[in-house]
C-alpha cells in the first residue's frame, strides 16, 4: 500500500474551548485551547476578525484607483486598494459595491471576484475576497467618519513599478495586484 501523499493526510486538531480576552468593533481576540494530533493541549492566541473585501477598480483608461490613507500601526500613510469590512450578513459582492462608493465614490457596472485569502492566517481568521469593479460611474456613499483619503489613479505599469520599489507596502493590494494581473494585461 502506497503511503499517502502530504495533501492526501488527515492531521486533526480540535477545538476544546474558547474564551474571549476582548471584544472590538470588527475583531475579537480569543484564547483557544486545541488538542492537538499529538493530543496535547496548546493555548493560541487568535483574532477572529469578519470577513473583508479588496476592490481592484479599474477604469476606461485603464487606470487602477488607489486610496492613499493613514495607518495609525504603521505610522504612516499608505497607498492602498479601496478595502474594508463586511458589515453582518452583507454578501461579498454588497460589500464590495458599497465599499468603492464611501472610499472612491464610484458604483461598478461590472464586478468580478477574482480570488480570495487569509490575511495572517498564523493568527486571525479574516478572508479577504478579491474583486476586480469595470464600467464605473459616479454613485458616492459617505466615507467612513475615521477615513481620510485621497485618490490615486495609476496604470498598471506604475503599479507594478511601485511594488518592485518597494512603495506599496500593504499586503491586500500586494496580493489583489497579482490575482488580477491576467485581467489588467488583457485591457
Amino acid at each position: 500500500m502506497a503511503t499517502p501523499s502530504f495533501l492526501e493526510r488527515k492531521v486533526t486538531f480540535e477545538l476544546v474551548s474558547r474564551k474571549t480576552i476582548y471584544h472590538g468593533r470588527v475583531f475579537e481576540v480569543c484564547q483557544d485551547l486545541v488538542r492537538l494530533p499529538d493530543g496535547h493541549e496548546y493555548r493560541l492566541d487568535v483574532v477572529d476578525h469578519r470577513p473583508a473585501i479588496t476592490i481592484l477598480p479599474l477604469d476606461e483608461n485603464s487606470l487602477i484607483w488607489f486610496v492613499r490613507q493613514y495607518r495609525h500601526p504603521a505610522g504612516k500613510s499608505l497607498l492602498e486598494l479601496p478595502a474594508g469590512v463586511m458589515e453582518p450578513g452583507e454578501t461579498p459582492e454588497a460589500g464590495a459595491q458599497r465599499e468603492i462608493q464611501e472610499e472612491i465614490g464610484m458604483s461598478a457596472g461590472k464586478l468580478q471576484k477574482i480570488g480570495g485569502f487569509y490575511l495572517a492566517p498564523g493568527y486571525s481568521t479574516e478572508y479577504m475576497h478579491v474583486f476586480l469593479a469595470t464600467d464605473l460611474s459616479p454613485n458616492p456613499l459617505p466615507k467612513d467618519e475615521d477615513e481620510f483619503l485621497t485618490i490615486e489613479k495609476i496604470s498598471p505599469t506604475q503599479a507594478m513599478a511601485l511594488v518592485e520599489n518597494g512603495q506599496i507596502e500593504d499586503s491586500k493590494s500586494l496580493v489583489s495586484l497579482f490575482l488580477a494581473a491576467p485581467y489588467i494585461q488583457k485591457k
